[in-house]
């Protein structure tokens, strides 16, 4: 062996609680001493005066990069679960639409309506919803079977988790956003941080409280169950992040700027009559690829798009008429409530040189949802854009049942809100359209053009990374040519 390769050395280390490996790798990257004496060194110190003075007073923020945490939430709803993946640098996973029976799940509930006529109304719509979910099940199941018959050279348990794929794929569009779910996550405990404070700087009450429930678990030693597995101790298992459990709070600035924004910009969109839907329908497009525009005229549209639910090309036109102090009184509004340490909203994360305007099925934009690479902006769900049809349902002989039901829900949602807003967002099913704005670099483009419109995809974003392709081809047409992907007319139902 040389003398270089007997130097060198790669070690693993055993699992750690994160504030404490955290300290470690820190101090490891700031003293010449081995990560073994760097470990034996924070065994002898306290690792919380570590935090409470390079994080939480220094603002140190690297530091919380290195130390990181396995979280799992347990029946929350669909909508929490949105709320949860909406940071940037996530790794998880949350319970999969495509491949079990959410009709088992149950809902969230509001918790002020419990014995109410409006916990009545609420039921209603809900059961309403799985009712139809159930019965469509079977038909398209069949369907698809008569469509496409087991190949001898595919297993029996492949070909039926296939087919129940495909099969979920067209009810999931009957799921509301109250709908449990479970997520799981590794994060680092700087992502745990910012996701707790938005969690406890919410105006949600399901949002509010699992922002107290991460506190409280980050308090308490984590789940012994492997440990008991594995027959190991598990008698000394430490708090997970008590320091960060002690320390994070609602954030001022979270709560308030887009109530500021909406504040002041609803007098000028309802004089512009760009609050009125019947002003923008006839301009809604699938996937709208925006000219590039000045980078304050960018800021101050993606405030005004987040706080309503205009297409963004409308919206651009409007703000490029005004005057550089009306643009400026946005961005004012925008950071008025902003603290010394607090980051920019997300709507000020411009310069992408693609920027993208979808409007699509909650359900297929779920899946756009995971892509991290991009900045993403979402108006707030509504039903004011209508819903999905999906085609297979006219090929199984159920559309008008699928029709009769939506239009149903719709209007009981509208009635709904008008006594309470917040259980009318949960009633809210993905086959409803939301519109999302998508900000990304070339490299990204390709990526979601060339993975999404796979034939083992969902039909509805299939069409979005497809058209994305097409609107490239028109505005930039070489880079256009280098994206690979697939025509949502090319199908294989069988491909998993």
């Amino acid at each position: 062996m040389s003398d270089e390769r007997r130097d060198r050395k790669v070690i693993a280390l055993a699992p750690m609680p994160p504030e404490k490996l955290a300290y470690a790798l820190a101090r490891y990257s700031r003293s010449p001493d081995s990560i073994e004496n760097s470990l034996k060194w924070v065994h002898a110190h306290s690792s919380e005066k570590f935090w409470e003075q390079f994080y939480f007073a220094y603002g140190h923020g690297s530091i919380a990069d290195l130390g990181h945490v396995t979280i799992c939430f347990e029946n929350i709803s669909e909508l929490a679960a949105i709320r949860l993946e909406d940071e940037p640098l996530w790794d998880g996973q949350a319970k999969s639409s495509r491949y079990q029976n959410f009709a088992a799940a149950g809902c969230y509930v509001p918790g002020d309506i419990a014995n109410t006529e409006i916990e009545a109304d609420y039921r209603g719509i809900l059961g309403s919803l799985y009712n139809i979910y159930r019965l469509l099940k079977d038909p398209i199941r069949t369907y698809l079977t008569e469509r496409t018959p087991r190949p001898d050279s595919m297993k029996p348990a492949d070909y039926d988790r296939t087919i129940g794929a495909r099969t979920y794929d067209v009810i999931r569009y009957l799921l509301p956003l109250a709908a449990n779910t479970n997520v799981g996550q590794v994060v680092s405990i700087r992502t745990l941080e910012k996701q707790m404070t938005r969690f406890l700087s919410s105006q949600l009450p399901e949002l509010l409280g699992i922002g107290e429930d991460l506190k409280d678990a980050c308090a308490r030693t984590p789940s012994s169950t492997w440990a008991d597995l594995q027959e190991e101790p598990s008698k000394n298992l430490e708090a997970m992040a008590p320091t960060l459990a002690r320390y994070t709070n609602p954030n001022d600035y979270q709560s308030a700027v887009y109530r500021d924004v909406l504040r002041h910009v609803k007098g000028l969109l309802k004089k512009s009559g760009l609050d009125d839907p019947e002003s923008w329908k006839s301009h809604d497009q699938l996937v709208d690829l925006l000219e590039p525009h000045a980078p304050l005229d960018e800021v101050v549209t993606t405030f005004v798009y987040r706080v309503s639910q205009a297409p963004y090309r409308l919206l651009l036109e409007w703000v490029k008429g005004w005057s550089e102090s009306d643009k400026q009184a946005v961005i004012n509004a925008a950071i008025k409530s902003r603290g010394p340490h607090d980051d920019l909203a997300k709507e000020f994360r411009s310069g992408y040189a693609f920027i993208f305007d979808v409007l699509m099925d909650i359900g297929g934009w779920r899946d756009m949802h995971r892509h991290r690479r991009c900045q993403q902006v979402q108006q707030n769900f509504t039903t004011v854009h209508g819903y999905d049809v999906p085609p297979l349902l006219a090929s199984a002989g159920v559309e008008k049942e699928y029709r009769q039901a939506m239009d149903a829900v719709r209007q009981d949602i509208e009635r709904l809100r008008t006594n309470h807003q917040e259980a009318a967002l949960y009633a809210i099913p993905f086959g409803f359209r939301v519109r999302c704005l998508f900000k990304m670099d070339f490299a990204e483009v390709e990526y979601i053009s060339k993975l999404r419109s796979g034939v083992k995809g969902h039909w509805s974003y299939r069409t979005v990374a497809w058209e994305m392709k097409q609107q490239m081809l028109t505005r930039h047409p070489y880079l256009g040519s280098l994206i690979e992907a697939t025509s949502p007319d090319v199908e294989d139902s069988l491909t998993r």
